[in-house]
């Protein structure tokens, strides 16, 4: 499971302050070793494929050298569907969001070893590298799989998917960009359903209105984690929103 949570607390900066600086982190931070390969992602790699947040804003056509579809997927883990995403679809720029070390360096030895040129790293709390790095307006689809559920009631605060967070990925989204969410665990899924349909701006795609989930789309990849948990029945649920401002 991606670690794509927020450990929300109350921190010194007002209200008005960017959601990064307002005492909200869009990680745990977890130790861990690092493979001799994600290593050489880390070490060699980087150069080429990892971006900063000192690197500012981005424009996006510069930074593939080309025009093309945009993905972002905050909190890929150790990067497997968007590694198969990314080589799958040629034709897509993808954008991959993510703080632990090995997830980040696994990623990069991948994309280096298949030869991928479609695909850039941030390592970087997600809300700070949505505000200060990506341009309003450019993203065709913003990816959030299977994030940390936080599941007790008392840090339900430190989910990702809450009303500013929401906000702030449809000021990124094109009109009629989409946010893609998946989730195991059906308490959490409802929560994001009761988030999303109170978010402006926001349509969801499922066609019947008393169902507020997507059938597994089949352009997901199908992870290891994943299948284990089919195989012992457990439930995923996909829920697909659209621009629609």
């Amino acid at each position: 499971m991606s670690d794509s949570s927020h450990n929300a607390t109350t921190g010194p900066e007002g209200p008005d302050a960017p959601l990064h600086r307002r005492g909200i982190k869009s990680y745990v931070l977890r130790a861990g070793r690092m493979t001799q390969a994600q290593t050489r992602g880390l070490e060699e790699i980087w150069p080429r494929l990892g971006l900063n947040l000192a690197d500012g804003s981005q424009d996006l056509d510069v930074l593939f050298g080309r025009q093309a579809p945009r993905v972002v997927e905050v909190g890929f883990g150790m990067g497997a569907s968007l590694i198969e995403q990314a080589e799958t679809h040629p034709e897509t720029d993808f954008i991959g969001i993510e703080v632990h070390p090995p997830g980040v360096g696994k990623v990069l030895d991948e994309a280096d070893k298949r030869g991928l040129t479609n695909l850039r790293v941030y390592r970087e709390d997600a809300l700070a590298v949505l505000e200060q790095c990506l341009p309003e307006s450019r993203i065709d689809t913003l990816q959030l799989f299977f994030p940390d559920p936080w599941p007790k009631k008392k840090h339900h605060k430190r989910r990702i998917v809450q009303p500013a967070f929401v906000e702030l990925i449809r000021t990124r989204l094109k009109p009629g960009g989409t946010l893609h969410m998946a989730t195991d665990w059906q308490a959490y899924a409802e929560w994001m359903v009761e988030v999303m349909t109170v978010a402006p701006g926001y349509a969801n795609t499922a066609t019947a209105e008393t169902v507020p989930y997507v059938p597994r789309p089949a352009f997901r990849p199908l992870t290891k984690f994943e299948a284990r948990g089919e195989r012992l029945g457990h439930g995923v649920w996909d829920l697909i929103y659209q621009r629609v401002d």
